[in-house]
């Protein structure tokens, strides 16, 4: 699948598991870096590792396998690294801190609604 729907379905995954704030960048004319981070946040240790083994899994299904994975030791921040797309999964404080968003300001930035999920 392609970078823009493979960063759709990663934040559908994360609404899945209750992950809050979910946003998209879009990285596409800012660096060759790669094409999209999906940033979500979670209240806990174990809702960080929950998000993020979700979205392993469920990518792995569709044959979209994570090439590097940090932050399975410490459940802080979890990233994912699928190449053209990178996934992180925050605890609420360890997000502020980082600010991706901030560092991020010129990426086009896609909000994904914690409501979605019930329609």
């Amino acid at each position: 699948m392609n970078s823009k729907k493979l960063a759709a379905k990663i934040a559908e995954l994360m609404l899945e598991k209750k992950g809050s704030g979910i946003i998209i960048m879009d990285l596409r004319k800012l660096t060759n870096v790669t094409d999209f981070f999906v940033i979500c946040s979670a209240s806990s240790d174990i809702q960080v590792k929950s998000i993020a083994d979700h979205v392993k899994l469920e990518t792995k299904r569709e044959d979209e396998i994570s090439w590097h994975n940090e932050g399975y030791t410490g459940l802080s921040w979890i990233l994912l690294d699928y190449v053209n797309v990178v996934a992180h999964v925050f605890k609420d404080d360890l997000r502020k801190f980082y600010n991706l968003e901030g560092l991020w300001a010129d990426a086009e930035v896609t909000v994904i609604r914690e409501d979605e999920d019930k329609k």
